[in-house]
């Protein structure tokens, strides 16, 4: 399905404000109430919309810190990749996970307390990650920018 200018728009005002009603959503986007929910409803059937979440303040969560971790893994054989991919997923503490291409194998997002709390999360699970020859760790001073929104 190719995506219209109504389910843009739809898309669009949901990914800023999902917690609307579809009364509210359908006035945004000039359409009924009926014809929204619809549009809706087959975006999701169809994968455009997968979830809807809350997101949470991270400094209200006792989580301010924000550290990029660069890995690099001792080999590149699948059984490698496989077994650091499915440990990695267990750490609570990192957001993200991204597979890269470049000098580092992977690129994740973790969160922490402090300086003394990441130094847990990094001897605790990073350091005992299976297949991780080594680790670069950077520090968010501050964030910029920030959003979930795909530009549409």
């Amino acid at each position: 399905m190719t995506l219209d200018p109504t389910d843009s728009r739809i898309l669009s005002v949901l990914q800023k404000r999902g917690r609307m009603s579809n009364a509210e959503l359908a006035e945004d986007v000039n359409l009924s109430a009926s014809a929204c929910h619809r549009r809706v409803q087959r975006l999701e059937k169809e994968g455009y919309i997968r979830d809807y979440v809350a997101l949470l303040d991270s400094r209200m969560m006792g989580r301010p810190t924000t550290v990029f971790v660069e890995i690099t893994l001792s080999g590149q054989a699948d059984e490698v990749l496989d077994a650091f991919e499915k440990a990695v997923a267990r750490v609570p503490d990192v957001l993200e996970c991204h597979l890269m291409a470049g000098t580092a194998d992977y690129l994740l997002k973790v969160v922490a307390g402090d300086t003394e709390d990441f130094a847990r999360i990094h001897r605790k699970h990073l350091a005992t990650l299976p297949g991780v020859a080594q680790l670069q760790s950077s520090f968010a001073l501050r964030t910029v920018r920030q959003t979930t929104a795909l530009p549409i």
